[in-house]
């Protein structure tokens, strides 16, 4: 489990407050993110222009429309279509994102595991793979998206964490650290308790599914329940199109890439727990002095397991 935010963090992120790039400059961040997360949901034609710019991002910069379309065997409409199906307003949009995204100063570069490898040049790599999944988890991430989520959780009575696999240690992080807040939350990670919970839900509760694939039948029957009898529904999952995005008022966006030892979805772990990062601050500070009165009763109840 994670450590309970402490006073310091809640009013840190007070002072600091300042909002994502995605807000700061207009543009969506993390292009190639974007488009890897959208990749299985679209149609044959989508895909070869995504995987067109995927495989060539430095090409598509100085490319013009018809120029992708071309290269890519389809028409412009579809490469244009592509660009809005993730976000931008059109191909110069997704270009000028695409563009700063690969000339930033600073690049970690996350690769791949060698067996000669020794074990600092291994630590390296994996902390580095890491750090990517942060930061192209960040540039996916915008304000408004985030801002409707911790609304939700503000106004609802009760929230439920659910999560299968790898997602319910996410779901169970969650819990613990909103009702370290004092706020009344849960994880479900049985299947059919999700089930039962979610049938019983109701507008009073919001209802978190944590899912890399968002692809989960589990999930999506317990989120399309849970919106049937009127609950909030949140997803934090790696690819945007997913079923499960189909029954979310708020989708948030996590980012990872999968290597040797390491499954995309165990990576996206590390981002799924920095938003919740993200969502337990964000919600401390809305009640600030009800969260800090409770994370002090929290340190002073856990204190007594000490010696």
């Amino acid at each position: 489990m994670g450590s309970s935010p402490s006073a310091s963090s809640l009013s840190g992120f007070a002072q600091r407050g300042r909002p994502p790039a995605s807000e700061r400059d207009g543009q969506l961040q993390g292009v190639l993110t974007r488009l890897r997360g959208a990749l299985p949901t679209q149609s044959q034609s989508g895909q070869r222009v995504a995987g067109y710019i995927l495989d060539h991002p430095q090409d598509v910069i100085h490319a013009s429309v018809s120029e992708v379309a071309s290269a890519s065997e389809v028409s412009e409409a579809t490469v244009v279509r592509l660009c809005q199906r993730v976000g931008y307003s059109g191909f110069q949009d997704l270009k000028v994102s695409l563009a700063r995204d690969l000339i930033e100063p600073i690049k970690l570069i996350h690769e791949e595991v060698d067996p000669d490898d020794d074990v600092r040049t291994v630590s390296e790599k994996v902390i580095h793979g890491d750090v990517q999944a942060l930061t192209d988890t960040l540039r996916v991430l915008d304000g408004v998206t985030l801002r409707r989520a911790v609304d939700i959780i503000g106004k609802a009575e009760r929230i439920e964490f659910y999560g299968v696999g790898f997602s319910a240690l996410v779901a169970l992080d969650a819990s613990y650290r909103m009702q370290s807040l004092g706020l009344q939350a849960v994880a479900r990670t049985d299947s059919h308790m999700q089930a039962v919970a979610a049938a019983l839900a109701g507008p009073h509760v919001a209802v978190i599914a944590v899912t890399h694939s968002g692809s989960s039948k589990e999930m999506v029957d317990a989120l399309r329940l849970a919106r049937e009898v009127g609950a909030a529904t949140i997803c934090i999952t790696s690819f945007t199109e997913s079923p499960v995005t189909g029954y979310a008022d708020v989708v948030l966006q996590s980012a990872a890439a999968e290597t040797m030892f390491r499954s995309e979805a165990m990576a996206s772990r590390i981002a799924q727990l920095s938003i919740v990062d993200v969502l337990v601050v964000c919600a401390g500070l809305a009640r600030m002095d009800r969260s800090l009165e409770a994370l002090e009763r929290v340190s002073r109840a856990l204190a007594l397991k000490r010696f």
